[in-house]
């Protein structure tokens, strides 16, 4: 269901006047850095998960990108992202803040051109289908490799980044599978082209090390479910041959929520469903989420 209004540079502007020109820099070189939020119907109300994190990335993001001064603060932006909630009035919504470069910017320098900041929310099921959660999804390793680094960087949610994404998942789905896993330029497991990635192998959980991926905020919720749940959690590098050999592997994001793998290049992982610790996990992830768990219910911020 879409929205009826879209918060645009502190106005809440009707959906369909929400509308960029053609000659908007963002749109010719990817010059935009955005986030992916949800909010979920609580007890209390609606509440978006972890929103404060999400914020705080946004503006790292912009950073990142180079973007200077910009006149946002971390609060501004979670008080417009719940206004954009409350004034659509969305229990369970995807949100997604861009931050873009407006005007100005076509002699490829960020310095000269100007930033403008929007706020959508809609309804959105899971991104991978309603059944994955409970099947898990087939993958493959891409042949796309991840960004190096220092070509572009990995920490930021940079819309051009995306596009490397797009030629990967494009390439998945066409094969047959629903997701693929793409190996950083050393060829090792990066991460797949909306989730972070987890593999569980002899009671141990394994996940790649921050330095070529995004570190995100899903990722860090279940690393922390995960650790207070009592596994053992090491960040190393992960061969592709060592996901075929897996007990366990699933992925996690915002628009993904927590997902088990099934098969892997057309090898089944454990017994080809959901495994046990990834259930777990996805169960205490699911309850969270909904401001169920006390312990979490500080990640749920809750609309008004």
């Amino acid at each position: 269901m879409e929205s009826k209004f879209i918060w645009m540079n502190g106005e809440m502007v009707p959906f369909e006047k929400a509308t960029l020109h053609f000659l908007t820099p963002a749109l010719h070189y990817g010059a935009a850095v955005f986030e992916g939020i949800r909010a979920y119907d609580t007890p209390k109300g609606p509440a978006v998960f972890r929103l404060t994190d999400h914020a705080e990335r946004l503006l790292d993001s912009a950073r990142v990108f180079g973007f200077r001064d910009l006149p946002w603060t971390t609060e501004q932006i979670v008080d417009a992202v719940k206004q954009t909630v409350k004034v659509n009035g969305f229990k369970d919504c995807y949100i997604r803040p861009l931050l873009y470069l407006d005007g100005g910017g076509w002699n490829l320098n960020v310095d000269y051109g100007k930033a403008s900041l929007a706020i959508a929310a809609w309804e959105w099921g899971n991104y991978l289908g309603e059944e994955a959660r409970a099947k898990g999804i087939r993958a493959n390793i891409s042949s796309f490799t991840r960004h190096h680094p220092n070509v572009l960087m990995t920490k930021a949610k940079v819309s051009g980044n995306y596009a490397n994404s797009f030629l990967a998942k494009t390439e998945s789905e066409r094969l047959g599978f629903q997701e693929a896993i793409m190996l950083d330029p050393q060829g090792y497991v990066a991460e797949c082209t909306g989730e972070n990635l987890f593999m569980v192998r002899h009671g141990k959980i394994v996940t790649p090390s921050t330095a070529p991926v995004l570190e995100g905020v899903t990722r860090h919720s279940i690393h922390t479910i995960a650790k207070d749940m009592g596994y053992r959690i090491l960040e190393q590098p992960i061969s592709r041959d060592q996901l075929y050999i897996a007990d366990e592997v699933f992925v996690c994001g915002t628009a993904a929520e927590c997902i088990g793998l099934s098969e892997i290049d057309f090898r089944t992982i454990g017994n080809g469903k959901t495994g046990p610790v990834t259930k777990q996990i996805q169960d205490v992830y699911h309850e969270a989420i909904r401001g169920k768990l006390p312990q979490y219910e500080a990640w749920c911020e809750y609309v008004g």
